[in-house]
């Protein structure tokens, strides 16, 4: 029996009781969570604007050490730090032929299966794949990457969502070359991972765009050389920093309609809008034809960064290691399980930077 966060039915407060594991089977790992990070993906899970079989163990974004493996797994052994891969790509789909494994069509179907039960003996399922709100989870060992080198275990919980998320962003979506301007809308641990990843590629002027004027400081640190508070004059404070032009790219961290629209509204001519945010059915972006030709602006989605968790965790762990990202300045806030109600609200207001569970 370990201790987790479980969502019972869409929109129902979290319990935090006590749930039982089985035992690893074929092509199963068990791991000791260290770390696990508190996402937005998990806020619109727990209210229904993502939809996954409940009852539930949501959290994605972990790291931990291996306590026991399964049948036919090889290369990983009891002690060995991993980070948690909710997102594992089949290999063998559309998608995955055309090397664009974030597109993955089978990378969510874990989260249907039953992979423990509570106390009661009632099942549930593995929230997106990994059930990192756990003191342990099993999974498949798809979902598992080598910690890398260097990297305390800690703090590589990150790297499993928000860094790869945002640098992903940055560097796979909108290609942010050296001396461009880049914008990014929402200073929370995609958005600041966002702002780092701009810094490294050389970007010029970095503007960081969110309603909190209390992020300034933490978006300077990571890279922001301007800060604007949204308002409806967002887009017109941006093209004055960037010569009344506006910014080469725009990155949407927040998922919703109106910042997507003026994310867009404050690219230049020509310029790229990224939209990593997720937003629900009802947030409805509204263009007209005429402007869509004149701007000739791109406006892309982006999903889990574009990343290939496998190729770009060595990536990110060198910046690291080099002293170019910083994963500890990411979070505001270390906590327990019963914390996540808490950092779901402060979400919601706006508030902090990345809230860490640390087990």
């Amino acid at each position: 029996m370990v201790r987790a966060a479980v969502l019972p039915a869409v929109g129902a407060p979290l319990e935090i009781t006590e749930i039982e594991l089985p035992d690893p089977g074929p092509g199963q790992v068990r791991v000791r969570l260290a770390a696990a990070g508190v996402c937005h993906s998990d806020l619109s899970l727990s209210d229904g604007t993502m939809r996954v079989p409940v009852p539930a163990v949501l959290g994605h974004e972990g790291a931990g050490t291996v306590v026991s493996v399964g049948e036919g797994v090889t290369g990983l052994a009891p002690g060995a730090g991993v980070v948690l891969n909710w997102a594992p790509s089949c290999g063998s789909c559309h998608a995955c032929s055309l090397g664009e494994v974030w597109l993955c069509a089978n990378a969510l179907s874990g989260s249907a299966d039953v992979y423990a039960r509570t106390a009661d003996g009632t099942d549930l399922h593995p929230g997106l794949n990994v059930a990192a709100f756990a003191e342990e989870t099993v999974v498949p060992v798809s979902c598992t990457l080598p910690l890398p080198d260097g990297i305390p275990l800690t703090d590589a919980a990150l790297l499993g969502c928000a860094v790869l998320t945002g640098y992903g962003a940055v560097q796979h979506s909108a290609q942010v070359r050296p001396g461009e301007t880049v914008a990014v809308f929402g200073v929370g641990g995609v958005g600041l991972s966002a702002l780092q990843a701009a810094r490294i590629a050389g970007a010029s002027t970095i503007v960081a765009v969110d309603v909190s004027p209390e992020k300034e400081e933490l978006a300077r640190a990571a890279g922001a050389t301007e800060y604007v508070v949204a308002s409806e004059n967002t887009a017109r404070q941006i093209r004055a920093l960037t010569g009344k032009q506006g910014v080469d790219v725009a990155v949407e961290c927040v998922g919703r309609a109106v910042t997507i629209r003026t994310a867009w509204e404050s690219t230049r001519r020509g310029g790229r809008t990224t939209v990593v945010g997720i937003g629900g059915k009802d947030q409805q972006v509204i263009f007209n034809a005429l402007e869509l030709f004149h701007w000739g602006r791109t406006l892309s989605g982006c999903v889990y960064g574009n990343s290939d968790p496998a190729r770009d965790l060595p990536i990110l762990a060198e910046h690291v290691r080099a002293g170019r990202l910083d994963l500890g300045s990411l979070v505001t806030e270390r906590i327990a399980l019963e914390g996540i109600p808490a950092a779901f609200d402060n979400m919601l207001a706006g508030k902090g930077g990345r809230a860490l569970i640390v087990f």
